[in-house]
């Protein structure tokens, strides 16, 4: 993993991590116009990307969301297609009261399977502790399995279910920087 210039964030053996581009655009929109990708994301039932405008204006608001490292959203490009899997995201939790910070992913299912969210979570875990993080966060769906995998992949802990940040029950993974 390196920081590197010219917008790009991270790079592993096969990803980078950079912020996205208007030219991608639709790809963002093929992302997030999935009911199985956006079923994960935020409160309440899913609520699919409609259109190329939208893809736009979230492009936008990644861009102001990244504007304060370490936190951000960016896209996980693979390197030996030039091909964006997905997002990746290091934010503050919503109504954080302690400033705590969540990490997460969501990724085009052409992308599931191959290891793309574990690389780039672990790039981005680093890059967190880097920039003096002391804990990182991962919440999600009780339901959401595969989520759940990757985060014990990345080193992260079960710490058990929490009614906390989002509506209902969600079960919360957590690393701090000396573990």
């Amino acid at each position: 993993m390196t920081d590197a210039p010219d917008g790009l964030l991270l790079e592993t053996d096969r990803l980078r991590v950079r912020p996205w581009r208007h030219e991608e655009a639709p790809r963002l929109l093929d992302v997030l116009s999935r009911v199985e990708v956006v079923r994960w994301l935020g409160d309440g039932p899913p609520q699919p990307m409609r259109d190329l405008a939208e893809a736009h204006a979230r492009i936008d608001r990644y861009v102001e969301r990244s504007a304060t490292p370490p936190l951000g959203m960016w896209a996980v490009e693979v390197r030996s297609t030039g091909t964006v899997a997905g997002t990746v995201l290091l934010l503050t939790l919503p109504g954080a009261e302690a400033g705590e910070v969540e990490i997460g992913w969501h990724l085009h299912p052409d992308s599931w399977g191959r290891g793309y969210a574990s690389e780039a979570a672990r790039a981005l875990l680093d890059h967190a502790f880097a920039h003096g993080l002391p804990e990182v966060l991962a919440v999600t769906d009780l339901d959401n399995v595969r989520s759940q995998a990757v985060m014990a992949r990345v080193g992260l802990a079960d710490r058990g279910v929490v009614e906390k940040w989002y509506a209902g029950p969600s079960r919360l993974y957590g690393v701090t920087a000396d573990e």
